[in-house]
């Protein structure tokens, strides 16, 4: 059945400047997993209904490490998105991938240790596939939308999710391009595998502020320059946002994304434990309705 798109997006300051974002309205959105990093900004934009979501808090006050994934995606299922846009700053393990470019990534290696990275936890056993981590539908109405805004677009790349929230040492940037992986930020992991949990297509674009460390010649990954990077991104990343909502048929039809908990719950229904499923009264809100 075709719909309506509320696109939630995860992303650092400033993107909530979006142009022409209509009805726009700071929202408290409580979760049974915790507070998410800050209050949800609700508005539209023409029908394409948008809720977005400060990662690290306004002001970036919290750490990658300690960021509340699952309230923040929680919160986000809750407030009616059907997918989720996140975007990112990165660093390059490419020597093609330059500062100021940006890509749409189709693959990811979590490398973080200290993070709850489920929903599904003793009570509720779910296993959803993360083979193909991120929606193809959504990831290519972005790199389109990036190339309206008058971005340099790079489509497909495999990104490292490191613990941080120290950067990389020598050693490990090369091991990492060795691995095959192109790009290396802290946030995206376990973001993208509780949205396919949350049955949310989810689709990232990384926003490159620095080569990482691997360039042995070259001084290490420095807070002013990826700072300084991030601001000259900032406006290309507004107006991509306002290109992908222009850019989005006037109806939502169906992904295979919207149902993957059909196929992924094992836990016997009558052994499931009863606080663990009020937990997870909004993850499991179409399959509990069916």
């Amino acid at each position: 059945m075709n719909g309506k798109w509320t696109i939630g997006i995860i992303g650092g300051s400033g993107l909530y400047a979006i142009d022409g974002l209509a009805n726009a309205e700071w929202r408290d959105v409580p979760t049974p997993w915790g507070d998410p990093s800050d209050q949800l900004l609700f508005g539209n934009v023409g029908a394409v209904n948008l809720v977005f979501l400060p990662r690290h808090g306004r002001g970036h006050r919290i750490s990658p490490s300690e960021l509340n994934a699952r309230a923040n995606i929680d919160a986000l299922k809750r407030s009616g998105c059907t997918d989720i846009l996140a975007i990112s700053s990165i660093g390059s393990l490419r020597e093609e991938l330059e500062p100021g470019r940006f890509v749409v990534v189709d693959q990811f290696i979590d490398r973080t240790v200290m993070r709850a990275s489920s929903f599904f936890t003793t009570g509720l056993v779910g296993h959803v596939s993360m083979a193909d981590p991120v929606c193809p539908r959504l990831s290519a109405f972005a790199a389109e939308a990036v190339t309206a805004a008058g971005g340099n677009v790079t489509k497909g790349a495999t990104y490292v999710a490191m613990e941080g929230p120290q950067f990389s040492s020598r050693a490990e940037s090369l091991l990492y391009r060795q691995w095959g992986a192109d790009v290396i930020g802290m946030t995206a992991m376990p973001e993208a595998k509780l949205a396919r949990e949350a049955e949310l297509p989810y689709a990232l674009i990384g926003m490159v502020t620095d080569y990482d460390c691997w360039r042995e010649s070259e001084a290490a990954v420095d807070v002013a320059e990826v700072i300084e990077q991030m601001h000259k991104n900032g406006d290309t990343a507004r107006k991509t946002v306002s290109a992908l909502i222009a850019s989005l048929p006037r109806e939502r039809t169906p992904s295979p994304i919207d149902t993957v908990l059909d196929f992924a719950l094992m836990t016997d229904p009558a052994v499931r434990d009863p606080a663990l499923i009020a937990k997870l009264d909004a993850i499991l809100a179409r399959v509990s309705a069916a």
